[in-house]
């Protein structure tokens, strides 16, 4: 700790008041829930490209059989 440091500029390490971005109030999801909503829009994410790359490769061998 810094003797010379301000009052305000004491508070580190464990005693460090945590910085909210969002009031308390108006989030009531706990971490593990953010992180499981988080996890599902990215497996959305996931499976929408999935399909996508399905769907052009179908229709890539379809435009190759009428080609030939």
């Amino acid at each position: 700790m810094d003797p010379y440091a301000k009052p305000k500029e004491r508070n580190i390490g464990a005693r460090r008041p945590k910085i909210r971005h969002i009031p308390q109030s108006v989030e009531s999801r706990t971490r593990r829930e953010r992180q499981a909503e988080k996890q599902g829009i990215a497996a959305q994410r996931r499976a929408i490209k999935k399909a996508a790359r399905r769907h052009l490769k179908q229709q890539l061998l379809r435009e190759l059989e009428q080609a030939d």
